[in-house]
């Protein structure tokens, strides 16, 4: 089995410490970051989604799949950055204000990762005026917020409004999703998306940037 097999598969399997070993054996190989992160880990979470969305897979196999790519990728980083991989975009992600809930957006940040996006996540409890503020210090391509109560989905409407009065509306995509969330509630919001699942948020994100 080469490198990439192993790496792949281990990842499937949700084995972290397989998706280490195999990384750093690829490394030691000569093969390119690039390739290891493309054909090893990328590959391997597309897969992760297909079988979510064809119900082979549900949260919890994601998770630790998600969990695995991530060990894999610490090791990566500063290769691909020393060799000058620019990621595929910049996303912002992070749970509205009054909102404590996280497994759902941080199974989306690691599927963003595993799609080769660079993730800045804000956690929860996330003002609209610290969105704001994350968006003109990072120059994201896209920004995600997540909700898990009805009761704090108006923050994104708020949140939305915030980037409109600093001038920024214009510059960065918009993503929302959680349980409650619907298309309907993204358009009356004025929000470029929606999503139900981290495989589709991961869709949804290349779509946005095209």
């Amino acid at each position: 089995m080469s490198h990439i097999e192993t790496i792949f598969n281990a990842v499937l399997e949700g084995d972290a410490a397989g998706a280490k070993t195999g990384v750093t054996a690829a490394l030691n190989a000569g093969i390119a970051p690039e390739t290891i992160l493309k054909e090893g880990l990328i590959a391997a979470m597309g897969e992760v989604g297909r079988l979510f969305e064809e119900n082979e897979y549900f949260v919890p196999e994601m998770l630790v799949a998600a969990r695995a790519m991530q060990g894999g990728l610490v090791l990566l980083k500063p290769h691909l950055a020393a060799g000058g991989v620019a990621a595929m975009g910049k996303v912002i992600i992070g749970t509205v204000k009054g909102d404590l809930h996280d497994i759902g957006k941080n199974l989306v940040a690691m599927m963003l990762e595993g799609a080769g996006f660079e993730v800045i996540d804000l956690g929860t409890d996330v003002a609209p005026d610290k969105f704001v503020k994350a968006v003109l210090e990072h120059k994201p391509q896209v920004l995600g917020m997540s909700a898990l109560l009805t009761t704090t989905m108006p923050s994104m409407g708020h949140t939305i409004k915030a980037l409109q009065e600093a001038g920024v509306r214009d510059q960065v995509k918009v993503m929302i999703g959680g349980a409650p969330v619907t298309d309907a509630f993204a358009r009356q919001i004025g929000a470029d998306g929606c999503s139900t699942d981290a495989s589709s948020a991961v869709r949804l994100a290349k779509s946005l940037i095209g």
